[in-house]
């Protein structure tokens, strides 16, 4: 058998083990468009699994900026941005998300991934310690493990648990927790972990990729990073904080500085988008207001965000009620391990502006009827 024989012969057998478990992963077409509405493989749906919050991605004001940025500047950046691609819109992008955050400074990376894969080990390393909550998202995991500091968990939005696990952390502690938390829409004890921080001495950092132009939370994080790829409708990471931080973040993160600076259209569409933020608030009130209109249609507790999860149990039911909702114009991913814990795969629901209250309406009433049906089948 040749070197690549058995490479196929490799992935073929881990597919199968994917297949069998439930867990593998394939792609679908999917061309969105506004209002909520999507072809999903060429089909007609009404998305309610996706980031666009707002509705900013298609925006003609975000599209129009893009455009131009493009046509003025180039399709790319041309480089790293310590090397050409520190287009000037980068500094623009910057001082607009520091005003938001009210810090001193912002740096801007390729996607959230990176801002967390190369902001923590900047900070700590062999030595010190990272109390983390259990839910945090992947790239808080990875950015962790990258780092060489011993990593700590604490139960979910647990206080006590997390001052537990700090007792007897080496070095500098580094307080790692979501605003958000991206597969249950529920929002972490900010002002407590800060307190808990200010009190031994860590650093507090959160990520709020699914916080950001949505929820208001006094943050006291010392560092908040988040995303431009939900609420905003683009694409790109940010880490806000200290000015002398943004700086060392410039030599020290390697995400940073070994990737290609983003293109000027996805900069601009950034700083439009944000300007709509600031100036239309009535545009995250409308997404709230379908968040809550579905839990009360549904019987559900009252939403902590716009995002809000079913839970099924097992990973091939909710594949199956996911299916039933595609056959009647509603596009809701599964959502299954490893990405949630064992036996809590989920429909991950999320309200947008875009919206409108008959969407809500229609669609409550068939998942409704698709659960109740499942159960009668059950009994």
């Amino acid at each position: 058998m040749t070197s690549f024989e058995r490479l196929k012969a490799y992935a073929e057998q881990k597919l199968a083990q994917l297949e069998a478990s439930g867990q593998r992963r394939s792609l679908t077409e999917t061309a969105r468009e506004a209002g909520g509405r999507a072809a999903r493989a060429g089909r007609p749906v009404i998305s309610f699994c996706d980031n666009d919050y707002l509705s900013l991605s298609h925006d003609p004001r975000v599209m129009q900026a893009a455009a131009e940025a493009a046509l003025a500047y180039g399709a790319g950046s041309g480089g790293s941005r310590l090397i050409t691609g520190n287009h000037p819109l980068n500094s623009a992008l910057e001082a607009r998300l520091a005003d938001l955050k009210g810090t001193e400074g912002a740096r801007v990376f390729g996607s959230g991934f990176l801002a967390n894969l190369g902001t923590i080990p900047a900070l700590v390393g062999k030595g010190d310690t990272i109390v983390m909550d259990e839910l945090a998202h992947a790239c808080m995991h990875g950015g962790a493990r990258l780092s060489g500091a011993e990593v700590r968990l604490f139960r979910h939005n647990d206080v006590a648990d997390a001052a537990r696990q700090m007792r007897g952390a080496g070095g500098q502690v580094l307080l790692l927790t979501e605003t958000v938390f991206s597969m249950d829409g529920d929002l972490a004890p900010l002002s407590e972990l800060g307190a808990l921080a200010e009190a031994t001495g860590a650093w507090l950092m959160t990520d709020d990729a699914h916080g950001l132009g949505i929820t208001k939370q006094d943050n006291p994080a010392q560092i908040q990073m988040g995303t431009l790829s939900k609420a905003v409708g683009g694409y790109g990471g940010y880490v806000c904080g200290p000015a002398p931080l943004m700086d060392l973040l410039t030599s020290r993160a390697r995400s940073f500085v070994y990737t290609t600076g983003l293109p000027p259209s996805v900069l601009a569409a950034a700083i439009a988008a944000l300007d709509i933020i600031q100036a239309e608030p009535e545009r995250r009130a409308k997404a709230s207001r379908h968040a809550a209109l579905f839990c009360e249609l549904m019987g559900l507790p009252a939403p902590e965000s716009v995002i809000v999860p079913i839970i099924i149990g097992p990973e091939a039911e909710a594949m199956r009620v996911s299916a039933a909702l595609l056959e009647r114009g509603y596009l809701v991913t599964a959502i299954r391990p490893p990405t949630v814990p064992a036996g809590t795969a989920r429909l991950r629901v999320t309200f947008a502006t875009g919206h409108e209250e008959a969407d809500i309406r229609a669609f409550a009433g068939a998942l409704k009827d698709i659960m109740e049906q499942a159960c009668a089948a059950i009994s």
